[in-house]
């Protein structure tokens, strides 16, 4: 089967979205299939592997609010994939696309990866709608089916008014190849524990609030125990200035901060003194083998979100072994089923009292939420799983979407 993804960035600009795109087109590779990615150079830094020839980037027009892809069209007809699968919203793919495959007879695929949430939509509110209605329904109508990565998402797709199909299938995460627990241990032993966020720093992730919650915690008399053992890490890239805005709410909340570069921190035996005096520290963004270091050197992660898709970096977590901290907007109730998961609301007073949760739990007790967490993953979110669902869904869109065959994940 000849797959086509579409999508705004592969780069880590694009966030999550590039990671999934990336994994699930190397795992349809390795299943058999032919996946092809077509993108952008959008000036964010490159991320790998992909599938040979991928990612393939178009030329592209910068025009006001938009960018425009005038050989998109021709691509395609080079091309010819059995079907499209355009990965995200509000971009000239929405426009390019119906048209071809109406031209060509063929079917497409569109994952919104969380963009028709409520929360989402009302961000740059008045630009979407006039997008929608130039454009943007018409891709959504238009489609085969859609994709969502969670029921919750399912039920935002219906309210936005859209009746096709819809294929409820998770994202995926790849396991690291060894355990961390141990590694983790003998790291708290000699450093700071480690509170992680790992993410884009951008205002709907919740960020300022667990600032306040975590001041609460170092400024109450009753943790006194825990302020010299625990630091706050917000590592990823910042969005639109908001980093800036966190440290100056540090400094107002009277937390020490630190900004540490990631190949300094994840060192810890080079790191510098104010890293060991601050209790938040801003690492920048960190990719590949930094990254996998910060992971198996944290002891807790969290996400405090008014709204996801469904986070690559929450089955990132629990891969590694991480008890979670998380907000149900980000759309995993299987990690609280589980057992793998704290929930909170986007609160001061939730969230101060899901961190003080894992705070005071004792070390088996994180040992035994992480196990869990790890569990979940490697029972329902790998991407070998993931693909052959993938496929399944390919194969009845392209037979005709009749309801006979229709895959048991479609609504």
């Amino acid at each position: 089967m000849k797959i086509t993804h579409l999508t705004q960035s592969v780069s880590t600009a694009g966030g999550g979205i590039s990671e999934a795109v990336r994994s699930l087109s190397m795992a349809q590779v390795q299943g058999g299939d032919t996946a092809r990615v077509l993108s952008v150079q959008d000036g964010g830094e490159a991320i790998g592997p992909w599938p040979e020839g991928s990612p393939e980037f178009l030329a592209a027009t910068h025009l006001p609010g938009m960018i425009a892809l005038p050989d998109l069209t021709q691509r395609l007809d080079t091309i010819v994939p059995d079907v499209l699968h355009t990965q995200g919203l509000w971009t000239y793919l929405s426009i390019g696309v119906p048209r071809w495959a109406k031209r060509n007879n063929r079917p497409y695929i569109v994952s919104p990866h969380g963009m028709l949430d409520k929360w989402a939509l009302n961000h740059s509110r008045w630009k979407k709608r006039v997008a929608a209605a130039l454009y943007e329904k018409r891709h959504l109508y238009g489609a085969s089916c859609l994709h969502a990565l969670c029921a919750s998402e399912a039920d935002s797709i219906r309210a936005f008014g859209i009746n096709n199909p819809i294929a409820v299938i998770p994202n995926g995460i790849e396991i690291p190849d060894r355990k961390t627990a141990e590694h983790r241990q003998q790291a708290s032993d000699v450093h700071k524990k480690i509170m992680l966020f790992l993410g884009r720093i951008h205002p709907k992730k919740g960020l300022e609030n667990a600032l306040r919650a975590w001041a609460e915690i170092r400024h109450s008399p009753s943790s006194i125990h825990h302020q010299n053992n625990w630091q706050f890490v917000i590592a990823g890239w910042d969005q639109g200035g908001h980093e800036s805005m966190l440290k100056q709410l540090c400094g107002e909340l009277g937390l020490k901060y630190a900004d540490v570069a990631a190949a300094e921190f994840v060192g810890k035996e080079d790191s510098s003194v104010k890293a060991s005096a601050a209790q938040v520290v801003f690492t920048g963004p960190l990719f590949g083998e930094l990254k996998d270091k910060l992971l198996r050197q944290s002891h807790a992660f969290i996400l405090p979100s008014f709204s996801e898709g469904l986070p690559m970096s929450i089955l990132e977590a629990w891969a590694y072994e991480l008890p979670v901290v998380m907000t149900e907007h980000c759309n995993l109730p299987e990690g609280f089923d589980a057992q793998a998961a704290a929930r909170i609301g986007t609160d001061v007073e939730s969230i101060s009292r899901g961190m003080q949760h894992v705070l005071d739990a004792s070390q088996d007790e994180l040992f035994e939420m992480a196990a869990r967490g790890l569990a979940l993953v490697q029972e329902k979110f790998t991407w070998p799983k993931i693909a052959k669902q993938m496929s399944q869904l390919y194969d009845w869109v392209i037979g005709g979407s009749s309801d006979t065959d229709r895959p048991d994940f479609v609504q």
